[in-house]
Order: structure tokens, then sequence, then C-alpha cells
């Protein structure tokens, strides 16, 4: 599987619960901060259609999980 790339910031908790789970289960991702980067933000709140809610994960496919649970991640991670 491609890199997944995680628009989140420090201060999140679910934020920091994804990246937790990612690194358990050894899936490599890129981390984009939003809190300090107002590109990237705007760019998380387009990916999610609008929603301002965090983390948002898009998945090499392309397939994007706003605020995703750990069953969410195992799940997007296994197909």
């Amino acid at each position: 599987m491609s890199e997944i790339v995680l628009y989140g910031a420090n201060w999140c908790g679910d934020c920091r619960r994804a990246k937790a789970w990612l690194r358990e289960h050894e899936v490599p991702f890129t981390e984009v901060d939003v809190e300090h980067d107002d590109a990237a933000r705007d760019k998380a709140i387009e990916i999610a259609g609008g929603r301002k809610n965090i983390p948002v994960v898009v998945l090499p496919d392309g397939r994007v999980l706003v605020e995703p649970s750990n069953t969410e991640l195992a799940a997007a991670v296994e197909r």
C-alpha cells in the first residue's frame, strides 16, 4: 500500500489516536499539520467536503476518512 496522508494537529486527541494506531500497525503515513499551515487547513477542509473536523485521512486510492475510528482505519488499510 502506498503512503497515507493524515491532516491533523498536535492538540487533537483523535489525530493522536489515529497516528498511534497507524504507527502501531506499521502503516506508513505522512502527517500534514493544519494548525500552523493555512493552505494545508484549507486543503483538508476541501478534501473533507467542507467539514472542519480532523483528522482527515487520505488513502492512496483517493478515499477520504474524516475522524475515523480505529475500526474504520483497520478496514481501510485492509483493502
